[in-house]
């Protein structure tokens, strides 16, 4: 599964860069977060609680960071389980760019999925994943005392 997207958010890059390395606001944005930690500058582990489709599961998983440039981008491989519901892992890219109005976050995903969750339909998936990304988005541009702006193709780096 594939999952690509840009979001605009009214906050400067180094206020959207903070917001995305602080676990707090981290754990304000991702839904169904129940706990989140930073192992390390590098590591971070969490338990999510997802409904996708008919599956509602408990994943406990974990992200590294790699290929990190404060304030302008970086790389990321996950792996979570959910038990018996399944397990999803892959990589992400996050690129910040800065736009009038704010700062546009562009992302690229590549995962994988198996168990229960592997056996729903691609569609359902990837409209659960949008569903996710862009819930997510709204609540991390809330935290940041901003608001996400509706990409009307008028964004453009500067």
């Amino acid at each position: 599964m594939e999952l690509n997207g840009e979001q605009l958010i009214a906050a400067s890059i180094p206020d959207v860069w903070k917001g995305l390395n602080d676990i707090d606001v981290l754990a304000k944005s991702i839904p169904g977060c129940e706990e989140i930690n930073r192992v390390s500058p590098e590591e971070i582990h969490a338990k999510v609680m997802f409904k996708i489709g008919p599956v509602r599961a408990r994943f406990a998983g974990k992200l590294l960071l790699s290929d990190v440039i404060p304030d302008q981008s970086c790389s990321m491989a996950f792996e979570g389980s959910g038990g018996a519901a399944g397990f999803a892992k892959g990589k992400s890219r996050v690129e910040l760019k800065p736009v009038e109005g704010g700062t546009l976050v562009c992302y690229t995903t590549e995962a994988s999925i198996g168990g229960k969750l592997g056996q729903i339909g691609g569609r359902l998936i990837s409209a659960s994943a949008k569903k996710i990304a862009d819930d997510f988005f709204q609540r991390f541009a809330t935290e940041l005392g901003g608001e996400v702006v509706p990409l009307d193709g008028a964004a453009t780096p500067e």
